[in-house]
Order: C-alpha cells, then sequence, then structure tokens
C-alpha cells in the first residue's frame, strides 16, 4: 500500500453483509441511459416486458 492511503477511520467489515448478498450491475449504453436515466425507470421497463413475455408465452385458447 502506499504510504499516502489513510485507513485509520476505516471500518472493518462494514459492507460484508451488502456484499454477501450479491450483486448484479449491468451497465447500459449510451443511448439506453437516455432512455432509463435512473434505476427505477429500468426496473419499471423490465418488469413490464417480463408480463408482456409471459403473456405471449400462455397457451392459446382454442374456440370450443
Amino acid at each position: 500500500m502506499r504510504s499516502e492511503y489513510d485507513f485509520s477511520k476505516a471500518v472493518r467489515g462494514v459492507t460484508a453483509a451488502r456484499y454477501a448478498q450479491g450483486t448484479n450491475v449491468v451497465v447500459l449504453d449510451a443511448d439506453v441511459v437516455r432512455m432509463f436515466p435512473n434505476a427505477t425507470a429500468v426496473n419499471e421497463a423490465l418488469r413490464a416486458l417480463g408480463g408482456i413475455i409471459r403473456q405471449a408465452q400462455r397457451p392459446k385458447r382454442r374456440g370450443v
């Protein structure tokens, strides 16, 4: 470690619990970021898309 690094106020394990839960980081391209500026917008869009996919995968009812 370099001498200029100051860890005197560091707290050991402060993020360990969050790290143990796992992370799922996705890097968005610039054009996508312009459409979805924050995590809430991305999650809402993906949930809506998931609903559309589930609807399309349901078996079609045949007329009786």
